[in-house]
């Protein structure tokens, strides 16, 4: 076991052990403390909120977003940490969806939905939340390095009742799988905002271009299961997610496939943006976000 992978197995024993008003206060602390000494992923972080901001936002009211939004990172870090210690009750009640009665509808009839999602609030009580209320649910993971560390959050995740596959590596191709679980009438979230690989979709965000996986629409398009795209956020008492959709999928007459990729993502492109410009605070984008 190397020094990261003993961080996070540190990490989920002795944070969910301590009282949580104690534990939200150190990661506040941690946070507070990587706000000042303006490392990498903080100095990352500020270029992102700016884009969403835009130039008028005075630097001082900047520089307070990336104060709270390194606080709400940091908060996602002690609740994921706490999320298996959590009884089905208390994941109810730590987590508020508007379009609940969507996904429930699009479950009871067996044709399941596929969210497209940012890297904000907590995916992780999200899922446990979907999980919790007796919905099917099956999503990929980029494979963390290193090894042992992406074997751990898997295993996390699968405790929580989540069927998680790997992005490579796996017995069959993970749109294949994800095909026959929208079929069961599961639901399927998937990561959105950022995929700079040379898979991803070229598309328009936030005034800049930027590359988004084209999974989420791939998956739509293929199963003509409902496609929406949520916002994601957090409140004092509890994460919370909205959804927009679904979305319009474009037919064969648009044109090839790959123009209708192209089109529907930019579609979850602009829902995501939308989302991300009301709650820019809880977006944790500590990474390279845009080519140019």
């Amino acid at each position: 076991m190397n020094l990261t992978e003993f961080g996070f197995v540190a990490g989920w024993r002795l944070v969910r052990a301590l009282p949580r008003p104690v534990a939200a206060a150190a990661f506040s602390a941690v946070a507070d403390r990587a706000h000042r000494r303006r490392g990498a992923g903080a100095t990352r972080l500020r270029a992102n909120l700016r884009r969403v901001v835009g130039p008028e936002l005075p630097e001082a009211e900047l520089d307070d977003l990336v104060r709270r939004g390194l606080r709400s990172y940091a908060r996602y870090w002690m609740e994921a940490f706490r999320l298996p210690s959590l009884s089905r009750g208390q994941v109810l009640a730590g987590f508020r969806l508007d379009g609940t009665e969507l996904l429930a509808a699009d479950v009871a009839a067996g044709r399941g939905a596929v969210v497209a999602l940012p890297h904000a609030g907590n995916w992780d009580m999200a899922g446990a939340w979907v999980v919790a209320n007796g919905w099917p649910l099956s999503t990929v993971m980029e494979r963390l390095k290193p090894e042992g560390v992406y074997q751990r959050f898997t295993a996390f995740r699968e405790r929580l009742g989540m069927e998680i596959l790997p992005t490579t590596g796996g017995v069959r191709p993970p749109l294949d799988v994800l095909t026959d679980r929208v079929a069961a009438g599961a639901v399927i979230p998937l990561l959105a905002d950022r995929d700079l690989s040379a898979r991803g979709v070229a598309v328009d965000f936030f005034g800049g271009r930027t590359r988004m996986p084209p999974g989420p629409a791939l998956l739509a398009l293929r199963t003509g299961a409902p496609l929406y795209v949520a916002s994601m956020w957090y409140e004092p008492d509890a994460a919370c997610a909205s959804l927009v959709g679904p979305l319009p999928v474009p037919g064969p007459e648009v044109g090839t496939l790959d123009v209708r990729v192209r089109s529907l993502t930019q579609l979850i492109a602009d829902g995501l943006a939308a989302g991300i410009a009301r709650h820019p605070e809880d977006w944790h984008m500590l990474q390279r976000m845009w080519l140019d």
